[in-house]
């Protein structure tokens, strides 16, 4: 296996795959491309538009609907058969839309192999498509080519890789052949190896293939994200707990019903199955989903505007109730850019603002970091050219008004040695003030053993034990504070001549420049915003432990009793100790993929809501794992954005935030319509319910409880998912996954008002029944739709509809009025009014009565609430 090779010699690695530094031959090759396949991603099987649109009649719910449609039918009642039928089939439709996801995720994995690669077959250098690579092919890199395979390298010339796109880790990566003895080693660790997927950014090498497609690191991924499996959020699971209660309880209801009317009244079977018919209508929510989703769906408009886009409308809600956010650190947390800090030079330690070019030692230690580099920056674009770490150190420079390419132009490089990752150092020769003077920048364990004297203010002096001692004491303090930290010395020459490494000694010590890629401002007021609202950040990073601990203490994200974790510590893990141990750990470092599935896994076992933030392709099965995962829109790979459910235009963790106070809201109102829903049925079957029992008349039509359900209803239910976000969201711990979305208050809620709603339904019923049924029918259909639409008003939040006022909702204003316009069209138009069997001897003797009667229960409701408003503020 890949893991294995790094431990092998080159020549226990061309053994191993039977091949040699030639490459293989031609036949070999297709040989193993037989045994091992193309290299390239394979892809899960997926549903077909069909299959998704038969799934969504599977629902009991929808199963009695279809029934009490042909039932309608029988008894010639062909309208409401439409009608029920139109109604299947457009939540089927708006059902089939929301589950149809492009699923891309692969498809972007596979666009990340190139299509061409460079290798040796039959001692020839020849190119080839990169599908056609097979394990045992002897690949050569070059500069700017992307990996096509995982390999062991066999011949490195200063190469440099970067592997962002697999650990998460801007930095570019110097390679060595040079096996590697420990036994686990992390995947950013692996010097010796290079992975399909990465970046080669400079010098070139040849590499033994030893995996291809899945078998690859970026395979592996692959894989990772056809096992992870989306879990339902919490609203959909109480959806369905609830829909499937409520279906039961219908069905035994109904056949109660059934039974009583035909035993005890003696109606004939087809008139009590209208009965039975009617209430199954009335206490079926039939637009239930589709307001979840349209609330949703505002929910999701109103946060683009707010940098986060959504692609996955389960995600809006998962938001409100996210109780750990896992998150990235480079260019999530952090800026993705080195930064200069502080600076070591003549026995102090300064801050890059305190760097003094009058001071001999400072001075010169500048220079030496700006001659002995290649990078440049662009002041006026803001873009940079080379390496991260001597954009920094160029950056520096520019803050004291020092133009780089100019500077360099004063004190041309006359020779030079490379960076490589041997030598961990690079050389350039300059002539200062006439004397030839070589500038060397690199590890401090390289330079401080090759430096025989130190630079001060007051000159050239020994470099004792003791001040090697004090030069590493402070390189180890600026690397616990999660400092990246170059050395830099000087050697003047006797001329000027092309270097060689024999050069590379007797160095006069010049002193010390770190550098961080710092924490984003705004992010540590997000962390801190998130502890206040009960969420609980967590850094995962392919970083060194040192520095990801030192850079989540400056985000508030490591406090005292926290445990950081490295891969290779986690890998050693027991679940039980994981699970143990879970809650304090706020770090983990130089870690895999599948750790980072782990990590997510294990809090969702703990009952948490997780969110997993990343930009890398290393992120993306993590991305999906979580229950919501949120990739970064500027620097993110497309891979992990196809693995999201919310991209962030901004890659700011503060729109994290405001998501997740978007997704409180959001659940907030819809508990308010589901309030709202279910309340308005709960008076239809309270009204069926009493007709029966009395054995009065049907009180409504089939198609009169559609009306108020599909049309009247919907409208206002819409307006109060569009209800603003109130004031401390953020201020309370994240809803329980676990409370039911029914709980006891909003039970009773629903049936108290409900009740009440029933009430004057009946009265206004027995008021039509002194003439005859069918007006008993048309005052019952006309109050219970006048009532609801009053009831809006109610259930826009817990308030009293004078502390929400009226104008902080319009579309709930807009929504009442629109509904009494549907009510007065369908009584007094004709045409309409024989569609919903209206009486003719309805008027307006008989609307003053209805509107009476249909207002009573806001009345009585907004008054209990002023009541314990003014206890509350008593």
């Amino acid at each position: 296996m890949t893991q294995d090779y790094f431990r092998k010699t080159t020549e226990e690695a061309l053994r191993a795959q039977q091949t040699s530094l030639q490459g293989l031959s031609t036949q070999e090759a297709a040989q193993r491309r037989q045994m091992y396949g193309k290299n390239q991603l394979s892809e899960g099987k997926k549903k077909s538009i069909v299959q998704i649109f038969a799934q969504q009649f599977q629902d009991l719910m929808v199963c009695i609907l279809m029934i009490a449609a042909i039932i309608s039918a029988c008894s010639g009642n062909v309208e409401s058969t439409i009608v029920i039928f139109a109604v299947l089939v457009l939540n089927a439709i708006l059902g089939t839309v929301q589950y149809v996801k492009a699923e891309k995720s692969l498809e972007s994995l596979k666009a990340m192999a190139s299509p061409t690669a460079k290798v040796l077959r039959d001692g020839v250098r020849i190119e080839v498509d990169s599908t056609n690579l097979v394990p045992g092919d002897i690949l050569l890199l070059e500069a700017g080519d992307m990996v096509t395979a995982d390999g062991r390298i066999l011949e490195n010339y200063s190469l440099k890789v970067n592997e962002s796109s697999l650990t998460g880790e801007s930095e570019g990566v110097d390679k060595c052949e040079d096996a590697i003895s420990a036994e686990q080693v992390a995947l950013g660790d692996q010097k010796n190896m290079v992975f399909s997927g990465s970046l080669v950014t400079y010098g070139r090498a040849s590499v033994l293939v030893t995996a291809t497609g899945m078998q690859t690191e970026l395979g592996k991924i692959a894989a990772l994200m056809n096992q992870t499996q989306q879990r339902k959020t919490p609203l959909q699971e109480n959806l369905d707990a609830f829909s499937a209660r409520l279906a039961v309880g219908i069905l035994i209801i109904c056949a109660g019903v059934f039974a009583l009317s035909v035993l005890r009244t003696g109606m004939s079977i087809l008139d009590s199955l209208m009965f039975a018919v009617a209430l199954a209508v009335a206490a079926i929510p039939e637009v239930l989903s589709s307001i979840v989703t349209i609330v949703l769906a505002m929910g999701t408009q109103k946060m683009a505007k707010q940098h986060a886009i959504i692609k996955d409308l389960k995600a809006v809600e998962s938001l409100g109730s996210v109780s750990v956010i896992c998150s990235d650190k480079t260019g999530t947390l952090t800026q993705n850019k080195m930064t200069p800090q502080k600076l070591y030079a003549d026995g102090q330690i300064i801050t890059k603002e305190q760097l003094n070019l009058s001071h001999p030692v400072q001075q010169m230690l500048l220079q030496s970091a700006l001659l002995a580099s290649d990078a440049t920056h662009d002041k006026q674009t803001g873009t940079s050219i080379g390496d991260p770490t001597e954009v920094a150190l160029v950056m520096l420079g520019e803050a004291f008004g020092i133009e780089e390419e100019e500077y360099r132009a004063q004190y041309p490089r006359l020779s030079e040695l490379a960076f490589d990752s041997d030598r961990k150092r690079m050389s350039t020769l300059h002539e200062i003030n006439g004397v030839p003077t070589m500038f060397t920048k690199g590890a401090i364990d390289g330079l401080l053993d090759r430096s025989t004297h130190l630079l001060t203010s007051g000159g050239c002096v020994e470099l004792t034990p003791e001040r090697r001692k004090e030069i590493m004491r402070v390189n180890q303090e600026l690397s616990e504070q999660g400092l990246r930290v170059l050395a830099f010395a000087y050697r003047e020459l006797d001329e000027v001549r092309p270097l060689s490494l024999e050069d590379e000694c007797s160095f006069t010590f010049l002193g010390l420049i770190s550098m961080i890629d710092p924490p984003r401002p705004e992010a540590v007021q997000a962390v801190a915003d998130a502890k206040r609202g009960g969420i609980k950040t967590v850094m995962i990073t392919g970083d060194h432990k040192i520095t990801a601990t030192a850079i989540a203490r400056q985000l508030g994200i490591f406090a005292e009793g926290d445990i950081a974790v490295s891969g290779v510590e986690l890998e050693q893990m027991s679940e039980n100790e994981l699970k143990e141990r879970l809650p304090h750990i706020s770090v983990y470092a130089r870690v895999s993929p599948e750790h980072k599935i782990r990590i997510v896994r294990a809090w969702q076992q703990r009952g948490a809501i997780v969110s997993m933030t990343g930009d890398g392709v290393n992120d993306a099965p993590a991305l999906k794992q979580a229950d919501i995962g949120v990739a970064m829109g500027i620097t993110g790979t497309e891979v992990s954005k196809d693995a999201a459910s919310m991209i962030l235009t901004d890659d700011n963790f503060v729109t994290i935030v405001k998501a997740v106070v978007n997704g409180r809201s959001a659940y907030e109102n819809i508990r308010n319509a589901i309030r709202f829903l279910l309340s308005g049925n709960a008076a239809g079957i309270f009204c069926v319910l009493y007709a029966s029992l009395l054995a009065l008349p049907v009180p409504f039509q089939p198609v009169h409880l559609l009306f108020i359900n599909l049309l009247t209803d919907s409208l206002p239910a819409i307006a109060i998912g569009m209800e603003p976000a109130r004031r401390g969201l953020l201020d309370r711990a994240p809803r329980n996954p676990n409370e039911p979305l029914l709980n006891r208050s909003l039970i009773g809620n629903i049936s108290w008002q409900g009740l009440l709603i029933a009430v004057v339904t009946m009265a206004a019923f027995y008021l039509g029944y002194q003439q005859d049924a069918a007006l008993a029918s048309t005052m019952a259909f006309s109050t219970l739709t006048l009532a609801r639409l009053f009831h809006g008003f109610n259930c826009r939040g817990e308030a009293s509809i004078f502390r929400l006022k009226f104008s902080t909702n319009p579309y709930s204003n807009w929504a009442f009025l629109t509904g009494i316009l549907l009510l007065l069209a369908v009584l007094f138009v004709p045409g309409l009014n024989q569609l919903f069997m209206v009486s003719p001897r309805f008027g307006l003797c008989q609307l003053a009565e209805i509107a009476a009667l249909a207002f009573v229960p806001t009345l009585i409701i907004q008054i209990k609430k002023l009541l314990a408003e003014a206890r509350k503020h008593a």
